[in-house]
């Protein structure tokens, strides 16, 4: 049986909110609620842990293993896992993903079942033409082949054993560096494989995005 990890410990500055972005109020209800109530709905799910602020705990819906988070993201993912208890596969999701319906995590923890990979991780394939810039961040240095190039998600699903590893390796330094923890795993040496997500699995950073979510989280609660 699996446990899901729910990233929830980010301030939020980009969205002005003033709070914990996972504590803001989105089509009436905490943006954390939603994804706590889509991992609900998955039966292989046995256990969710929410890594939050210190001083939010308390914010922690009824049922759910409350955790302090740490300065950076993967320092709360490994919190997190400290206080999962047993299960695997282990289920990596931001709380800022709010519209990833149960069939999204059932899909990914079915990708990775029948996968040989250490991972798998939602990712939706690039459609715009990305420049690589040069170090006066401005003057592009390469275009890259869009074709090879996917926009990385959550959620992530790790087996179990591959996650701890790489988090128990890695330096303060490094988990301050990643931005998700699937380079971690790819840096310790394992296999990752992406996977399509859903075209609504949007994350929530500014104010803009925070009126997408409503609007679509409105009309899936009718």
């Amino acid at each position: 049986m699996a446990v899901a990890l729910i990233v929830a410990a980010g301030r939020g500055e980009r969205l002005g909110s003033g709070r914990p972005k996972a504590l803001v109020t989105v089509a009436g209800r905490p943006m954390l609620e939603w994804s706590v109530d889509a991992l609900r709905a998955v039966g292989a799910v046995q256990r969710i842990v929410v890594a939050l602020p210190a001083g939010e705990l308390g914010a922690a819906p009824a049922g759910t293993v409350a955790v302090a988070g740490g300065a950076v993201r993967s320092q709360s993912v490994r919190e997190a896992l400290r206080a999962a208890g047993p299960g695997d596969p282990v289920i990596v999701h931001d709380a800022a993903r709010p519209l990833a319906s149960p069939g999204l995590f059932e899909r990914a923890l079915e990708e990775l079942e029948r996968s040989a990979a250490d991972a798998v991780i939602a990712a939706a394939p690039v459609s715009d033409t990305i420049k690589e810039v040069g170090e006066d961040g401005h003057t592009v240095a390469r275009t890259l082949e869009r074709s090879r190039l996917w926009s990385v998600q959550t959620p992530q699903v790790f087996r179990r054993a591959a996650l701890e590893q790489a988090l128990a390796q890695a330096s303060d330094e490094l988990l301050q560096a990643a931005t998700d923890d699937a380079w971690l795993l790819e840096r310790a040496g394992g296999t990752v494989r992406v996977f399509p997500s859903e075209p609504e699995n949007i994350k929530i950073t500014t104010a803009a995005d925070l009126h997408v979510a409503e609007r679509l989280l409105s009309e899936r609660a009718q």
